[in-house]
């Protein structure tokens, strides 16, 4: 049994085997197997400032960040799903001889303002939920890091995120990748969150061309 990384966007389990949970379609090294899950009692937003990957620390973009939904309560005044407490990712399971290399590389990948955590990640099986995994380590936003920027309003997220880019890229690429992979990871895999920001960033495309 194994101990686990994660993110959440992301989940992991490492021990003999390590296991992480990612709710973004790149998955770290040295993957060995994945298996789809889910997280209760949290919300994937786009809360978090990002200075080094889709934004500027001068024009900073916005990622997604797992946050406990009891204190996510006290930063949703402008958020239109604030009911949604279910988060799917995919556990990827991770090569036992790469342990160090892969916590080394996640904690340099989730290097501005997550947390790391234990949580529990659920599954359906025959129509039944069940622990997939129990106790995987996942990196979570908290409302008292620097980084995080708490509710927005969706349609100034929208254009926020449509016209940031950085090191890593377009931040509109980065929400349409993560759209596009939680779609197809199960029937149930719905976030309404995520959609709706989709759809407005591509309503801009439309109006504005997509290349910009």
């Amino acid at each position: 049994m194994g101990r686990s990384y994660s993110k959440y966007v992301a989940l992991a389990s490492l021990c003999n085997v390590g296991r992480f949970i990612e709710l973004l379609p790149q998955p770290p090294p040295h993957v060995i197997g994945q298996t789809p899950g889910y997280l209760k009692g949290y919300v994937r937003r786009f809360a978090q400032k990002s200075h080094d990957h889709r934004g500027t620390p001068e024009n900073p973009g916005r990622v997604v960040t797992l946050i406990h939904k009891e204190d996510w309560a006290a930063f949703s005044g402008s958020d239109a799903f604030p009911h949604e407490d279910v988060v799917w990712g995919v556990a990827y399971t991770i090569d036992p001889l790469y342990e160090s290399e892969v916590r080394d590389y996640l904690d340099y990948r989730e290097k501005d303002g997550y947390t790391l955590e234990e949580l529990d990640i659920y599954g359906l099986i025959d129509g039944q939920e069940v622990v997939v995994i129990h106790k995987a380590f996942c990196y979570v936003g908290r409302n008292d890091n620097p980084s995080f920027i708490g509710s927005e309003p969706i349609d100034q997220l929208a254009e926020r995120i449509w016209q940031s880019v950085g090191p890593s890229g377009r931040n509109k690429d980065y929400l349409y990748e993560l759209s596009a992979h939680i779609k197809k990871l199960a029937p149930e895999s719905h976030d309404s969150h995520l959609s709706t920001l989709e759809t407005r960033c591509r309503e801009l495309d439309n109006v504005r061309g997509s290349s910009t």
